[in-house]
C-alpha cells in the first residue's frame, strides 16, 4: 500500500477548519468543552426520557421490550469476564492514545484488532460463557435453529421466500426470515466444515466483526489522514458498540459493510496499486452485504461520502460489476431479492412491528444509540455540527443519513442496538475531533459506559 500525495507532511490536517479573514475568532477551549458537556448531557436527557416514557407505556403488548429504548432486562450481575474487562479498560485508557501515537502503521492495525477482540470477548464474558457467548446464536430466534434444516442449498433457495411468512408452513425462526439467506448459508458453511454449535458462530461474529475496526482505521487515513486515524483507533478499540459485536451476527455484517467500504477508500483514493481491482473487490463485498441484510443496501449513503471526499466516480463501474455476480447467483438459484424483502415487510407487520408504535420508536430508537456510541461520540459529533467541513464531516454526514433513513422507513422498531451496528460503527471516530487535552477522559467514560451497561444488564436480541 502506498501513501496518496494528498497527505505528505506539508499539507494541514483534512479536517481541520479552514481560517477566513471574514469568519469569527475560534470559540475558547473552555467554552468548547463546555459545550461538549452540555450535548452529552442533552444526550443522556433523550435517553432518560426515552426509558421513562417507555416504562410508563409499558405493558407485554406494546413496545415488545422489557427495559426500553433497550432490548435488554435490568439485572445487575458480574461474570467470568468482569476482571478482563476492568483491567483492559484501565490498560487502554492509561496506553491506548500514546501507542496510538508511536506504533508503526501495520502494527498498530493489529493492535486495534487485537484490542477490540479482547475487549469484545471480556464484555462477552460477563454473562458467562453459556449466556453470553455460546448460547447467542442458538436461541429460537436465531440462525442455528435452521442449519439443520438445509439439506439442499438450491432447494433452500428456490424455497426461502415461501416460508417467511408467520402463517407459512414451517416458517423460518424470526431473525432468518428478516434476512436475505446469505446469513443462514454463512452459518451453514460453517457448519459443514465442522465448524458447528454457537461457540464456533461466536467466534466467527467476533473474530470477523472486530476486524471491522481496521476497516474503518484504514479508511480514515486514506480519506482523513493518518492523524485522524490514530486520534480515532483507541475510541474504535473501546466502544461501547463492542457488547452488541459479541454476540450477534449484526457484528458479522458489520465487518463486511465495512471493508467494503475501506476498499473503496482505497480505490477512491488512489492508494493502492490496482485502484480497478480493488474497487471490484468493494463491489463483491457490497453485494454480498445485500444478501446479508436488506437494510444495508442504505451503506450506499456512506459509500457516496466516500466518493464526495474523493471527488472522484471513476469506482463505480467496477463497484457495480463487482455486485454482479451476487445478484446472478441467487437470482438464477431461485431467489429473487426483492420478493423476499416485500414479503419479509409483511411478516415483520404481522408480528412486533404491527404491535410497537411508531411515535415511540422513531426518537427512541436514537435515544438507544446513546448506550452504543457513548459520550465521547456525542462530544465529536457536536464538534463536527461545528467545523462543518472536512472530510471525516462528510463521511459523518453519509452515516447519518443512512441512519435517519433506517429510523425513518418504520423497519427499525427496537432492537436498533444491534441492527445499526453496519452505520453506528463509522459514528465513533467522531473523537477524533476531541482535544488531546483531555482524551483519556472521554475515552475512560466510553469504557465506564460500556461496563455501566454490559454490568446492569442482561442485553439480548
Amino acid at each position: 500500500m502506498s501513501a496518496s500525495p494528498l497527505h505528505r507532511e506539508h499539507t494541514p490536517p483534512p479536517d481541520a477548519p479552514v481560517p477566513s479573514p471574514h469568519s469569527d475568532p475560534p470559540p475558547h477551549p473552555a467554552r468548547r468543552t463546555r459545550r461538549d458537556l452540555c450535548a452529552v448531557g442533552a444526550a443522556l436527557a433523550l435517553f432518560a426520557v426515552a426509558a421513562l416514557v417507555g416504562h410508563l407505556l409499558h405493558t407485554a403488548d406494546t413496545l415488545l421490550l422489557r427495559w426500553p429504548p433497550l432490548y435488554a432486562r435490568w439485572e445487575p450481575h458480574v461474570g467470568p469476564g468482569t476482571p478482563a474487562a476492568l483491567t483492559f479498560a484501565a490498560l487502554a485508557v492509561a496506553y491506548g492514545p500514546p501507542l496510538a501515537h508511536r506504533l508503526p502503521w501495520r502494527r498498530l492495525l493489529l493492535v486495534a484488532w487485537g484490542g477490540a477482540m479482547a475487549w469484545t470477548w471480556s464484555l462477552a464474558l460477563v454473562d458467562g460463557w453459556r449466556h453470553g457467548v455460546a448460547g447467542q446464536l442458538t436461541s429460537k430466534h436465531e440462525y442455528l435453529r435452521s442449519v439443520d434444516d438445509v439439506h439442499d442449498i438450491g432447494a433452500t433457495l428456490r424455497t426461502f421466500t415461501d416460508h417467511i411468512l408467520l402463517d407459512a408452513p414451517d416458517n423460518w425462526p424470526a431473525h432468518v426470515a428478516g434476512h436475505p439467506p446469505g446469513a443462514l448459508l454463512t452459518f451453514v458453511g460453517l457448519d459443514r466444515i465442522g465448524l458447528a454449535g454457537g461457540g464456533w458462530a461466536a467466534a466467527w461474529c467476533v473474530t470477523v466483526g472486530t476486524s471491522a475496526t481496521v476497516a474503518v482505521l484504514v479508511t480514515l487515513r486514506t480519506l482523513c489522514g493518518e492523524g485522524t486515524a490514530r486520534r480515532a483507533a483507541p475510541f474504535l478499540v473501546l466502544a461501547p458498540a463492542a457488547i452488541w459485536v459479541g454476540v450477534s451476527a449484526d457484528g458479522y455484517f458489520a465487518a463486511v459493510a465495512a471493508w467494503a467500504v475501506a476498499l473503496l477508500a482505497l480505490s477512491a483514493g488512489r492508494a493502492v496499486r490496482a485502484p480497478r481491482a480493488v474497487a471490484l473487490g468493494s463491489g463483491l463485498l457490497l453485494g454480498w452485504t445485500f444478501y446479508l441484510s436488506y437494510g444495508l443496501t442504505l451503506m450506499v449513503l456512506p459509500a457516496v461520502a466516500v466518493l464526495v471526499v474523493a471527488r472522484t466516480a471513476r469506482p463505480v463501474p467496477y463497484v457495480l460489476l463487482g455486485t454482479v455476480p451476487w445478484v446472478v447467483v441467487f437470482t438464477a438459484a431461485g431467489f429473487w431479492w426483492y420478493e423476499g424483502y416485500t414479503t419479509l415487510v409483511e411478516r415483520y407487520y404481522q408480528g412486533a412491528a404491527g404491535v410497537r408504535p411508531y411515535s415511540y420508536y422513531v426518537w427512541a430508537n436514537l435515544a438507544a444509540q446513546v448506550a452504543v456510541v457513548g459520550a465521547a461520540t456525542v462530544a465529536g459529533l457536536r464538534r463536527a455540527a461545528e467545523v462543518r467541513r472536512g472530510a471525516l464531516v462528510v463521511l459523518l454526514a453519509g452515516v447519518l443519513c443512512a441512519v435517519l433513513v433506517a429510523d425513518l422507513s418504520g423497519m427499525s422498531k427496537a432492537e436498533t442496538e444491534r441492527i445499526w451496528l453496519p452505520f453506528t460503527l463509522w459514528l465513533l471516530p467522531a473523537a477524533a475531533l476531541l482535544p488531546e487535552r483531555g482524551r483519556r477522559w472521554w475515552l475512560g467514560a466510553q469504557a465506564a459506559s460500556a461496563l455501566a451497561v454490559n454490568h446492569l444488564f442482561i442485553t439480548g436480541w
